[in-house]
């Protein structure tokens, strides 16, 4: 597959010239951590564990199992995986041959995968035979006449027979006889090259398929050691589904950037197994939405384990409580939270610095890291100073090269080099970054982005809906949750959220798009041209709230 970029020579020869493109590629860092340090644990998950030598050797033979697959340089391989080693191995695999890492949220469900892997021309596709009760090759099966250019499918806990090969089959295969070592090293990937397309919510009624290459991403992770202290010697933890690009970055690529730190996930998040597991493997770091550190403090064995060893906790997503803060202080005083900001496109533009004090962590966004500039603007464009709202725009090394067949909406979201995030701010005299509100229409619940056009599609195909709104209602542990402001058909009333909700599992939505709260109005606020006045429906949700 051809991917038409807005990447140019200018961009490539000054983020080169400045340092933060390297032109190095992940399989890169691997390759030197397994030859020195090939018995050292890279990952821990809920089913076993693998060294880094093991990883290289399984990523190995995977690249040279999908090359004789018929996978090649530009390819897409789709995986829609848990937080499992076989997301690592599979990762490694695909970025060695320098095909194309296309991952999928695991409770995504019909409508988002077949859309995601139909755009994306996806020629192997890797799942699990089962996750929390779905049954994802049966999935497949209802989708698979919608995608032409899928070929292959492979199951993880699986079997082979004529429409999958099981995961366990295709490893066990001497992939390496036919496709040598010099052969995989030939592939090593341009670092301009397109090596990652990662689906994000957005406000439209189709999610947006962004492109990151090798540079991009690791220019991403190469501050984070210098500002967090984070090396060799820590334990990296990741609850964080790997196929949202915090999860991606800071939990499957950072432990192998950073030297060969160990890693340990969690499929499920469950704060008192992360409690645990902390005292276990004695977990330094971890980065994951607010509501995690929220959990992590309420739950009932914090106090009976040794938890000193956290000593970084990144809060992304939604803004940190005060209250969270002091709390984590008392109960939890070797930790250090940190707040910070980023979207698919530009990964983590600001983070928090140890040592700030409390009202940078709980009143700002982060500090954005080396090479990354910030900006608020007016509606004409112009710069704003310091103290004053406007959008917030972003440019730097770690912005990605556009939308997959989306070139002139990439070119409509630049103003120059700069990429406007859509979101309203603030940055104050030391260069804080203040999130004050957003310009889309999205709703973020526990860091999440509900595609809010999306789902009142979904839900005006419903026969008893005339008209709907859906707005986001304040939620003190995730931020926001989401509310269907229904205007029923005559005759035929919407009898409530279960109805709703049943609905749009039919339809295949995935659940974390599902309102949990749902008003019957008459009518909806409209202006006098007939758009609707969510602002009002807000207003009007929040008071009742509270």
């Amino acid at each position: 597959m051809s991917f038409e970029t807005t990447l140019t020579p200018e961009q490539i020869e000054r983020f080169t010239a400045e340092g933060h493109w390297t032109g190095q590629v992940i399989t890169d860092f691997l390759d030197e951590v397994a030859a020195a340090h090939p018995d050292r644990t890279a990952a821990i998950d809920a089913r076993g564990r693998i060294s880094y030598g093991e990883l290289k050797a399984r990523s190995d033979r995977a690249a040279a199992g999908l090359l004789e697959l018929g996978v090649g340089p530009g390819d897409v391989v789709s995986f829609q995986l848990p937080n499992w080693i076989e997301f690592l191995v599979v990762h490694y695999a695909v970025t060695r041959i320098g095909a194309v890492n296309n991952p999928l949220i695991p409770i995504y469900r019909d409508r988002e995968v077949g859309f995601m892997v139909g755009m994306a021309a996806s020629k192997v596709l890797i799942v699990p035979q089962s996750f929390r009760g779905h049954d994802y090759p049966a999935m497949v099966g209802r989708l698979r006449g919608e995608w032409p250019a899928l070929e292959h499918l492979l199951v993880v806990d699986g079997p082979s027979d004529g429409t999958q090969t099981g995961w366990d089959d295709f490893m066990a295969t001497d992939w390496e006889s036919r496709r040598p070592a010099a052969e995989l090293a030939a592939l090593r990937p341009d670092p301009d090259d397109v090596t990652l397309l990662i689906f994000t919510s957005g406000t439209t009624g189709e999610p947006k398929g962004v492109m990151h290459t090798h540079n991009t991403l690791v220019a991403a992770n190469a501050p984070l050691s210098a500002r967090l202290g984070v090396d060799a010697g820590d334990v990296i933890h990741m609850a964080s589904t790997f196929a949202h690009l915090t999860g991606f970055l800071y939990g499957v690529r950072l432990p192998v950037q950073v030297g060969g730190a160990t890693a340990v996930y969690q499929d499920v998040w469950r704060p008192e197994e992360f409690v645990e597991l902390v005292a276990a493997h004695r977990i330094t770091y971890t980065s994951a939405a607010t509501p995690f550190l929220h959990d992590t403090l309420a739950a009932p064995n914090l106090a009976g384990h040794d938890m000193s060893s956290l000593v970084r906790f990144c809060c992304m997503g939604a803004p940190i409580p005060r209250s969270i803060v002091r709390d984590a202080r008392t109960k939890l005083p070797d930790l250090v939270v940190l707040g910070g900001w980023g979207q698919s496109e530009d990964a983590l533009v600001t983070l928090g610095i140890p040592g700030d004090p409390e009202e940078k962590i709980v009143e700002r966004d982060g500090y954005p890291w080396p090479g990354m500039r910030i900006r608020v603007v007016d509606p004409l464009g112009d710069e704003l100073p310091a103290g004053e709202q406007g959008r917030l725009q972003v440019a730097g090394p770690f912005l990605f090269v556009g939308y997959l067949e989306r070139l002139e909406m990439t070119r409509d979201a630049f103003d120059g080099e700069w990429f406007d995030t859509g979101d309203v701010a603030e940055i104050d005299d030391d260069g804080y970054l203040n999130i004050t509100g957003r310009t889309k229409d999205v709703i973020i619940r526990g860091g999440e982005n509900l595609p809010v056009a999306y789902v009142e599609d979904v839900l005006y195909q419903h026969p008893a809906v005339a008209a709907v709104a859906l707005v986001g209602i304040p939620d003190p542990r995730l931020q926001e949750r989401a509310c269907a402001v229904i205007v029923p058909e005559s005759g035929a009333p919407v009898t409530g959220l279960a109805d709703v909700q049943a609905f749009l599992a039919g339809q295949g939505v995935a659940k974390q798009y599902w309102p949990e709260r749902v008003e019957i109005v008459d009518e909806l606020p409209r202006t006098p041209s007939g758009k609707i006045q969510k602002f009002v429906l807000r207003e009007q949700l929040s008071e009742e709230s509270a």
